[in-house]
């Protein structure tokens, strides 16, 4: 492994690359509008929890593309759901049924043990479409005055980057210059079941949050705090909205975050891990009463529910059921918070997270987050940075327990390198 000194700026970084990764760097740069800060690593495949780059270099993926990847690159069963999908369909719109999308709607409903799912593409998609539905369940089902619907969110949020949802985005970046911003929300901090009590009103109609927040950093709620949301949003005659996007479908050791404090939600957003790595899946699952306000033609989506995704999203909900993936990353979690905990006099001020999921804050006396990462990615291992210090750690569930030791004894070097400067 090449162990070349870190340089900041993507042509000085690659300074000490090959000539492919620089001309590479320097295409994406100069075509592709700036909206990402990568690290200079250019992959050209991937396995399981490996990925290659283009000059033969191997890395161990601690990031999985924010738990996209929770089965690993190119999982078996997900390809050869794909692969023969491919064959025979891959789109219809909805303007006639296909094959696919009622298996898969019957068996993601199952998993969660819910009654109904709106197919989507992205993420973000998945949010907007809760929003919408949220808001006409409000006036239609709960009576709020038209007009006046009101969705309590958290502090610290990540739900994407469209322009209502950077709305009540409280990160500069995603939100400045973006305006006229999109009304309707009430912004609370995390893990203040008093303050969310309180900003509750008649006119609230829906109550969203991730059960971990994860762009923040992992930040895992205090005990009980879900459940008294969810206490309250029933007191009031208001809906949970989990966005379990990145939370859910096997990454914190359950099926769902939620479920580790026995909540139940009116509506459950997924993407990412949804499409096994594949395309963009996502779906809102929940309630039938809540998602039958929606009627033909007042909302849809060209690609959701396409026959490719639904054989893509059949085969990850087949690796769910079977329990496999939650118990694995239970086990392989507990080994990994044990691992960070014994780094943490290594210059870890913090760390975070449950199951294979950690936020870990870099003393800020060692170095950024960024700097950590570039140096975890000379040592083999590929990790993402968030406001600042943090970085957050998020190995595929396939991981195997050598190569987490790999990563810890990456991270433990790097430590201690940063301290010796």
């Amino acid at each position: 492994m090449n162990h070349a000194p870190t340089q900041s700026g993507a042509r000085a970084a690659t300074a000490g690359r090959g000539t492919r990764t620089r001309e590479l760097v320097q295409s994406a740069e100069h075509y592709t509008a700036r909206t990402y800060s990568p690290l200079d690593v250019v992959v050209a495949r991937a396995q399981g929890t490996t990925v290659t780059d283009v000059e033969g270099r191997e890395y161990l993926d601690f990031l999985a593309g924010y738990s996209a990847l929770n089965f690993g690159h190119g999982h078996p069963a997900v390809l050869e759901a794909a692969r023969t999908q491919l064959e025979r369909v891959t789109l219809t719109s909805r303007a006639v049924h296909n094959d696919q999308l009622g298996p898969f709607a019957r068996d993601l409903c199952a998993l969660l043990g819910q009654d109904m799912m709106l197919p989507m593409n992205t993420g973000v998609e998945a949010v907007e479409s809760a929003i919408k539905v949220a808001r006409k369940w409000g006036y239609e089902r709960k009576g709020v005055a038209p007009g006046r619907a009101q969705i309590v969110v958290a502090a610290g949020n990540f739900h994407g980057r469209t322009t209502t949802v950077i709305s009540f985005s409280d990160d500069d970046e995603a939100h400045r210059n973006y305006g006229p911003y999109t009304p309707g929300f009430v912004t609370v901090p995390f893990g203040d079941l008093a303050a969310l009590e309180a900003a509750v009103t008649e006119d609230t109609v829906a109550v969203l949050l991730e059960p971990i927040q994860g762009e923040a950093g992992v930040i895992v709620p205090p005990p009980g705090y879900l459940q008294g949301v969810r206490r309250c949003t029933a007191e009031r005659g208001a809906l949970l909205v989990a966005d379990e996007i990145q939370s859910g479908l096997g990454r914190t050791g359950r099926t769902l975050a939620c479920e580790h404090e026995g909540v139940e939600a009116d509506l459950y957003l997924l993407g990412k891990a949804l499409g096994g790595g594949v395309l963009p899946v996502s779906a809102v699952v929940g309630r039938a009463d809540v998602l039958s306000v929606l009627r033909p033609g007042q909302h849809g989506s060209t690609f959701g529910g396409n026959p490719l995704a639904g054989a893509v999203g059949r085969a990850v909900v087949a690796l769910l059921a079977t329990g496999e993936p939650q118990e694995r990353a239970r086990v392989m979690g507990e080994r990994l918070h044990t691992g960070l905990a014994e780094l943490a006099p290594l210059g870890l001020a913090e760390v975070r997270g449950r199951g294979l999921w950690a936020g870990i804050d870099i003393d800020p006396r060692l170095g950024t987050g960024r700097e950590c990462c570039e140096r975890l990615a000379a040592h083999g291992v590929l990790a993402k940075d968030t406001h600042g210090s943090t970085i957050r750690l998020s190995p595929p569930l396939v991981i195997t327990e050598p190569e987490l030791e790999r990563g810890l004894a990456a991270l433990a070097d790097v430590l201690r390198a940063m301290a010796r400067r």
